[in-house]
């Protein structure tokens, strides 16, 4: 976390307002250009001016940025560009101005190290007939600007994890301000935020995304990373994605992964759920390493999580890899959640590996995992 500007003046939001309020032509709209940088695990934005309302990414031209800035080229030939692929209300400038979430690109026109986006697509409309659903849980801390847990005693510790999930209070509901501002700005952007709650550690939330189809699902997590990150920032709050953030007793965060096809909804889907788990467990080393950095810390077989190098399941259980809900073990058709990847896993890379696991097994689609392995084996070296 960045800790070196710690004395920044405080911003009135009262005079901001005023500018917010003037007026805005008719005919110009801003447009907030979204990617993720070459660490693949943050983002980045600037916003241009378009001169009218765009419906569709397709009526918003590509732009570019300096790509030697985020770790994604040389100075020597620094452009990357940037390619519209999803659009939302914007909350934060309102009116008709929008939020668009890109991919990026190189010089040349080829997707960079960092653009898992692609690959997904592909492989989301490979699968298209067998409608993939899923449901993202983003687990994330709130710090505050000198890197401590945000409402945690300065140099200590509050009282052991017990009360804070799903807590309610001052000392138990840390920061619920920034969640319920994030909740708020979800919904009006368009992103289909199911709920939210406080997690075990104190100043931990999680929220869920979903259910969403194919590559909806990878589109709108990033985009409410997005506006968690601009709104804890207006609250002068730093967001962790870490999946440990705290040595110790502590709970980490992750970001599970609920998954269906059209079967596994349909009656006796326990059948096509039991297959997808045993599919799982034949991949895991694969999938782990496509679940997010520095997982090993979190996936330690303690505080509701199972051992990174086994892939387990149950029902009811969170100490599993893959866990059945008791609902659905009851129904007999639903879902399956699968709880290994971490916070900071790029959703995109998540769900990808699912569906070429799951539903495209026997299929040659461009981008599978072995090849994705191969053209890109160290994730930290990536672009």
């Amino acid at each position: 976390m960045n800790t070196t500007v710690l004395n920044t003046a405080l911003l009135d939001k009262a005079v901001f307002r005023r500018y917010l309020e003037l007026p805005q032509p008719e005919n110009k709209i801003m447009a907030t250009y979204i990617w993720i940088d070459g660490t693949g695990e943050n983002l980045r934005a600037k916003t241009r001016t378009v001169d009218q309302e765009p419906r569709s990414p397709n009526e918003l031209s590509w732009w570019n940025f300096d790509g030697s800035s985020t770790g994604q080229a040389e100075g020597s030939n620094s452009d990357i560009y940037l390619k519209p692929v999803a659009i939302y209300k914007d909350p934060f400038m309102l009116g008709r101005n929008k939020l668009v979430m890109c991919e990026t690109y190189k010089y040349n026109k080829e997707p960079t190290a960092t653009n898992k986006r692609l690959s997904c697509e592909e492989a989301m409309n490979a699968a298209r007939d067998q409608h993939p659903w899923f449901g993202l849980e983003q687990e994330y801390t709130l710090l505050d600007r000198d890197g401590w847990p945000f409402g945690w005693p300065k140099g200590g510790f509050p009282h052991p994890q017990g009360p804070y999930y799903c807590g309610v209070g001052a000392c138990q509901a840390l920061g619920r301000d920034i969640v319920e501002a994030h909740y708020k700005a979800c919904l009006y952007a368009g992103i289909n935020v199911s709920g939210t709650n406080a997690e075990s550690m104190p100043s931990q939330w999680e929220y869920q995304v979903g259910p969403c189809e194919g590559i909806e699902a990878g589109d709108q997590l990033w985009v409410s990373r997005y506006l968690l990150l601009r709104i804890a920032e207006e609250f002068g709050v730093q967001v962790s994605f870490d999946p440990k953030p705290i040595v110790g007793d502590w709970n980490g965060a992750g970001c599970h992964c609920n998954f269906s096809t059209e079967v596994m909804r349909q009656p006796n889907g326990i059948v096509a759920i039991n297959d997808a788990i045993k599919l799982l467990q034949t991949q895991h080393t694969a999938h782990i390493q496509r679940y997010g950095r520095n997982n090993e810390r979190r996936l330690t077989g303690r505080h509701e999580t199972a051992n990174i190098n086994i892939c387990t399941t149950g029902i009811a259980n969170r100490y599993v890899s893959v866990r059945v809900p008791r609902q659905v073990a009851e129904d007999k058709c639903g879902y399956l959640e699968d709880r290994r990847p971490a916070s900071n896993c790029d959703p995109y890379d998540v769900t990808d590996a699912l569906v070429r696991t799951l539903c495209l097994c026997n299929k040659e689609v461009p981008g599978n995992v072995d090849e994705q392995e191969e053209a890109v084996p160290n994730r930290e070296a990536a672009e």
